[in-house]
């Protein structure tokens, strides 16, 4: 097993981006779902929550339940694909197009450093905590998983676990949400 496994959130409707599959839009010639698997390429194992799609690296999937039920929903069936043993889990949205592994390795250094923290999360250049890109001690993240998930917000129950902050070096924390967001995320585009 390796330092770290991975738990990707891939679901979603994409409502902004006219509801396409936003994970398979081309970031200067690989998918956003690619791009963000790339940055966990050495995750052990390597869960991806949503619907199958075709990716460039082999990955576990499963579903949330209730299909549609949130990122909260997500999570949880993504920490029930991993193993017991698992003992740090990278938790990622699908559609972060700067993400590398040197920002998993930053995360995972934080963490490291600070044994009594439950996890390290990036955030923006406005200090707002990206909840969906960050690294949790897998036994904290089971320990505050609410019976009931369904459409809970991620936030309110990850932000108790009082992560340390790892702030995000230039478009690194970024997304996509919007045709815009997708214009910033790849100029070529146009």
């Amino acid at each position: 097993m390796a330092e770290f496994a991975a738990v990707v959130l891939a679901g979603g409707r994409a409502r902004r981006l006219g509801g396409v599959d936003k994970l398979l839009l081309p970031i200067a010639g690989r998918t956003l779902l690619d791009r963000t698997l790339d940055a966990v390429a050495a995750a052990d194992p390597l869960v991806v929550v949503g619907p199958r799609r075709t990716t460039a690296r082999p990955v576990r999937w499963t579903a949330e339940d209730p299909p549609g039920g949130g990122p909260l929903a997500g999570l949880q069936a993504g920490l029930a694909r991993l193993p017991l043993e698992a003992r740090v889990v990278a938790v990622l949205a699908g559609d972060h197009p700067h993400l590398t592994p040197a920002t998993i390795t930053r995360l995972l250094d934080a963490l490291r450093a600070a044994p009594e923290a439950a996890g390290a999360v990036l955030s923006d250049s406005g200090e707002r905590l990206q909840w969906l890109v960050g690294v949790w001690r897998a036994g904290a993240l089971r320990e505050a998983m609410p019976a009931d998930v369904r459409n809970r917000p991620l936030r309110a129950v990850l932000a108790p676990l009082a992560p340390l902050t790892v702030p995000a070096i230039e478009a690194e924390a970024s997304d996509v949400d919007t045709p815009e967001d997708l214009r910033r995320a790849d100029p070529t585009s146009e």
